[in-house]
Formats: C-alpha cells, structure tokens, sequence
C-alpha cells in the first residue's frame, strides 16, 4: 500500500476512496477488463471497525467477487446480547429477529471488522491487477463533453473517461460538483466509537450496559469476530466534548461498567461521531458518479450503510462495463441513478427507524427483497409470472441439475429457461434450463450480472432488443 505508487495520465474510470465502494467497484471492473484506477487521500486503508455488519445480500456480491471465502474465514455471527446491571448478569437481549427457512444460502449478517473487509478487497483488486494509489488528495475536478480531469494536491493530474466519488459523507467530489444533501440528524447525541483490547469480559457475547447514574448513557462492547479486539460504543448527553484519547476511552468504559480502566489493555483506534441520515440530491453529474456514503449517510443502526454503498458499486459496475467495453450506449448510465437513488433513501429511512427503535434488526435489514421492478430497465411480458419476476432479486435454487448460484457467478449475463426453449444467444449469456423451477414460474428469465432478473416473458419475442439496449 505504499504512497508512492505511480498515477497514469488517463484512465477508463477514476475511483475516489478506497473504502469498501471504491474496492468493490474496482474489483467489478478489474474483472471486465476495464482500465480503473482508485485513489485514496490517506496513506493507508482505514483502520477502525465501523462498518462491521455483512448483511446476506451482500454475502452473495461478494460470493460473485470472489471474496466470499476469504470473508467467512475472516468473521463470524453476531453474538447474543448480554445486559448487565451493577456488575450483574441480567437477561439476555435478541439483537436480530430469526430468519425465515428458504433456500438461500445467506440469511443472517456476518460480522467483520470494516478494516479486515477491506484488506480482503484490497488483496482481490491487486490480485486482479487492479492499482490503488494512497496519498492522492483531490483538489479539483473539471468536465467536458469526452472526460474528467481530476487534479491532486501533489500536483498530479489524471484524465477518465468517467469518474466515481466513492470518498464518503465529508466528499472532495460531491462539494466541487455543488451537489448538496438533504437530510436529518438522527440522534443529537454524539457517540464514542473504539476498538479496544479487555480484559475481564467473554466473547461469547454483546455485553450492554443501560444508563445507571446521573448524566450517564448506554455503553456496548461487541466481540469482533475473528480478532482479539471488542468494539467499544459509548453514547454521551447531546452538546458534550468526547475524549477519544486511550484514557477517554478507559474513563468511559470504567464509568458505566464492572470494569476498572486497566483493563482495557490497548485502545487500537477511536472516533466520535453524531448520526445523520443524508441523501444526495442526485447520484451524478455529467461523467460523475456518487456512490457509497458520498451519495447517502447512515446511522449505523441496523447496519445499512457499508451494504447500500456495495450495492451502489455492483449496479455501477456492471453498466460502465457494458459501455465501456461492450458498445452499449451510454444512456444505459441514466438507470444507476434511477434504480438506487430510491434504494438508498428506503434504507436511510430503515436505519432511521431502527436507531429509534421503531423497527427490529429483521427481513428487511437483510436487503434480500430489494428490487428494481419499475426501473425503465425492467421488462416483464409474462401474463401470469411466479413468485420471480422482472426486476426482482434472483434467488438461488437448482435447475436442470445446476445450482443457479453458480451459474450466475461471474461478470456475464444468465438465461434461465423453465419450461421453455432457449434462442441463440451471445457468447456473454450463458443459458440455464429446466422444466421445472418453484421461483421463478414458467418461461425465460434473463439475469442481470448483478443478479437481478432484467427481462421476462413466456417466449423470446422482445428478447434480441433488450440485449440489444444493454451491449449484447
């Protein structure tokens, strides 16, 4: 990760930040062959745990990454909560409603430290031959008809034909392109976020400490699975300073805990921060994207943040691909902002409501049922679809002997035909079929690479257009 590494003068597409989005949205278009470059203003990636939660939906991007092994080694479940008073065990508290049974592999979050998810990225983007280039700060970005130029502190300069902010809520990108938020501040309460070594507490649960004396608040220390590290969350009264020193961070456990300041042994980071919940005015600009925090900012409640934004990536990468490499025309560009903008705000609304305690950690934090049915990228021409239609998330499930989530894994688009025969078809589809599948009904069903059914209907007439509209 040295700070030294080389900028090129152009590329196909500039990524700002190299938090999850940016990794993400690298590794999409590594694989497709497209010549991306991220850039990060720090000198490393970052270090703390924030983003801790991965929820199912996720777990099936990074499944088609290539990460997904490489995440499982790397976390673990999510632990029951522990409430304690004055030293005392009390009760045990249901941090997440169970999951129905279906057939999909993932169903509940899977708990990974922000900083190790991203080790993860970054090692898939090189592998990949992906570049990143730390210490490139952003101090201005000027378009025109044919490219961005995006200028760096040092000096640096480089040309794109399309530029991505993946550079979070403070973003260099959205404020030089005047691109405002609109939002709420969730709770007026700032908020102690550390990692931190203790000693004295188990790690086999989420240990919850209720307010307990005058001018005092909640305090939550999580064991971060696959690590040594608990995750240390202490609320403070609105309007107060928070110490993110090691001795700031050691009062406040030792104030509202059983536990004495020595032992918190080590204080690996720490931050503050007060929730907010913003969204974009609009997700682009010309030849610029906003994705990831730069586009919408969440209270960490429920856990939707750091999975919207790599969800942002997954819609984008896909479609700068078919552009850039495959000759679809660049209006299919239009549907990013159209299909997430609306996904994002929903999900702010959710972790609104859940950080009020207004909803539970359930179906609907796991992001599965999100879905794309009345993008203009959306066809369905069945009179009586299944359960699966057009614009919905594809589920996994097996036809003709093939499990479908194999089948769609990798940066192509896939044909499943129940029932129905399959036409010619390019290369880039690869066609699944069957004569019976519960999900998705009769008919063919034709998967987006970011797993979302595209096009539907009970034959292929309209079939040859869509492809057509879509690079193939």
């Amino acid at each position: 990760m040295s700070t030294h590494a080389d900028v090129p003068a152009d590329t196909d597409v500039l990524i700002v930040g190299a938090g999850p989005t940016g990794l993400a949205l690298g590794i999409d278009l590594a694989r497709r062959g497209v010549d991306a470059l991220v850039v990060e203003r720090a000198d490393r990636l970052f270090p703390g745990s924030r983003g801790k939660g991965i929820q199912p939906r996720t777990m099936e991007v990074f499944d088609d990454l290539g990460v997904l092994d490489a995440i499982r080694a790397a976390g673990g479940s999510y632990p029951v909560g522990m409430i304690w008073q004055d030293g005392r065990r009390v009760g045990e508290h249901q941090m997440f409603d169970p999951a129905e049974v279906t057939e999909d592999s993932h169903t509940e979050p899977w708990m990974v430290p922000q900083w190790r998810t991203q080790e993860i990225l970054f090692a898939r983007l090189t592998e990949l031959g992906g570049r990143v280039a730390f210490g490139r700060e952003l101090v201005g970005i000027a378009q025109d008809e044919d490219g961005v130029t995006a200028r760096f502190a040092a000096g640096e300069s480089v040309r794109a034909r399309y530029v991505v902010a993946a550079d979070g809520g403070r973003s260099a990108v959205r404020r030089a392109l005047g691109i405002g938020m609109t939002g709420e501040t969730v709770d007026p309460n700032p908020t102690l976020v550390a990692d931190v070594r203790i000693t004295g507490l188990d790690r086999a649960n989420w240990h919850i400490f209720p307010p307990h004396g005058e001018g005092q608040d909640f305090l939550a220390i999580c064991p971060l699975a696959g690590t040594e590290d608990f995750q240390v969350a202490a609320r403070f009264p609105e309007g107060s300073s928070v110490d993110v020193s090691a001795d700031g961070v050691r009062k406040a456990v030792a104030a509202r805990s059983h536990l004495a300041p020595e032992d918190v042994t080590e204080v690996r980071w720490a931050s503050d921060f007060r929730p907010r919940a913003a969204l974009a005015d609009r997700f682009r600009d010309g030849r610029v994207f906003l994705a990831g925090d730069a586009a919408h900012i969440h209270s960490p409640a429920g856990g939707q943040g750091l999975n919207t934004s790599v969800q942002d990536a997954y819609n984008l990468g896909w479609k700068l691909g078919a552009v850039l490499r495959d000759g679809a025309d660049a209006a299919l560009l239009d549907t990013y902002e159209e299909e997430r903008r609306p996904i994002a705000a929903d999900m702010l609304g959710l972790s609104t409501s859940v950080h009020r305690g207004q909803v539970r950690r359930g179906e609907a934090t796991r992001q599965l049922g999100l879905g794309y049915r009345e993008s203009s990228l959306t066809r369905e021409t069945r009179p009586a679809p299944g359960p699966v239609r057009a614009g919905d998330r594809a589920p996994d499930g097996n036809l003709g002997g093939v499990r479908l989530f194999d089948a769609f894994r990798g940066p192509h688009w896939t044909l499943i035909a129940v029932g129905a025969p399959a036409p010619e078809l390019p290369e880039a589809v690869r066609v699944v079929g069957g004569q019976e599948q519960a999900s998705y009904g009769k008919g063919l069903l034709l998967v987006r690479p970011d797993g979302y059914v595209g096009w539907a209907g009970e034959a292929a007439d309209g079939l040859s257009a869509y492809l057509a509209r879509v690079g193939l």
